[in-house]
């Protein structure tokens, strides 16, 4: 029997029991990890934050569950919420700017592909912006540079660091020049906050390339990645066919940018917050420095850590 005859036959048996239903397991009760496809209990998983307790993969997580992991709980306080894109092109492919503008918003529940806000971390107080891969892939538009910009520029004249989450397919198409136009007013607004000695740390993730590795991802006075994530400005099969040779199969992972340089660590997700904490308060001006310090057990150093 065939896999199609199966499900034709499984569709004529008529509704599934109330016995049979008890047996299903529950939706969302097990994932399946995308990398060596072990089932794991969700709640162990999300414990891990989202780490594959079998493998180490990191299960791709997205902007609110990034915040909770790093903003010590009733500290965060969004910024520029009301921000929103607009259509000054009238662009338009298979549908409208426009439209795919409000499908993206109905779907995951964001104005744009960015979380800004102040929150502590450990204690500490920080600026942190988040993207979100769902929304256009975490394409670059007006809003995610104004709202970074906008961040970047509280963080300087509060005089606190500036942590950047990155995870993007690069600029918004949709959105031409004027996305184009973000790589530089965000790294301006960086090149300010380091004429004031303070600091930027940006963490790439999967993935993290185009028009945002090539401007703000690469600024940070320390650089960190999560493990395998993709790193890199141009696609693979668009480097091999430029170069007209084979690339090494860690090609643009984490692991091969620490290698070369790019990179300052790679730190597992759930050491990412504690490592932060000690980044932050190593680099606090002595005369800004809060009255009591955060201990951080098992201080971490810069290179790459495994899970364990």
């Amino acid at each position: 029997m065939s896999l199609f005859d199966w499900f034709a036959n499984r569709r004529k048996s008529g509704p599934i029991s109330k016995e049979r239903q008890e047996r299903e397991i529950a939706d969302g009760l097990w994932s399946k990890c995308p990398s060596c496809s072990v089932m794991a209990y969700t709640k162990d998983l999300q414990a891990n934050q989202m780490v594959c307790l079998e493998c180490g993969h990191h299960i791709r997580i997205y902007s609110n569950e990034r915040v909770q992991q790093l903003v010590d709980a009733g500290t965060w306080k969004p910024l520029d919420e009301n921000l929103r894109p607009m259509d000054p092109l009238k662009f338009r492919d298979r549908k409208s700017y426009a439209d795919r503008l409000r499908e993206m918003q109905d779907k995951t529940g964001l104005v744009d592909a960015v979380l800004t806000g102040i929150g502590q971390l450990e204690g500490l107080p920080i600026a942190l912006g988040v993207m979100d891969f769902r929304f256009m892939g975490g394409s670059m538009g007006s809003v995610v540079g104004e709202k970074l910009t906008r961040l970047i520029e509280r963080a300087t004249r509060e005089r606190l660091p500036v942590i950047i989450v990155c995870a993007s397919g690069g600029a918004r198409m949709q959105e031409g020049l004027l996305s184009l136009m973000q790589m530089a007013k965000i790294s301006g607004a960086l090149e300010r906050h380091r004429e004031a000695k303070l600091l930027y740390v940006p963490v790439l993730t999967h993935p993290t390339t185009g028009g945002v590795i090539a401007s703000f991802a690469m600024l940070g006075d320390i650089i960190l990645a999560e493990p395998q994530a993709t790193v890199g400005f141009a696609g693979r099969r668009v480097v091999e066919q430029t170069l007209r040779e084979k690339l090494p199969d860690d090609f643009q992972t984490s692991e091969y940018m620490l290698k070369h340089g790019f990179v300052d660590a790679v730190i597992p997700r759930p050491q990412l917050k504690k490592t932060l904490a000690q980044l932050i308060q190593l680099h606090q001006p002595y005369n800004h420095a809060p009255s009591h310090f955060v201990h951080v057990p098992d201080a971490l150093p810069l290179q790459t850590m495994s899970p364990d």
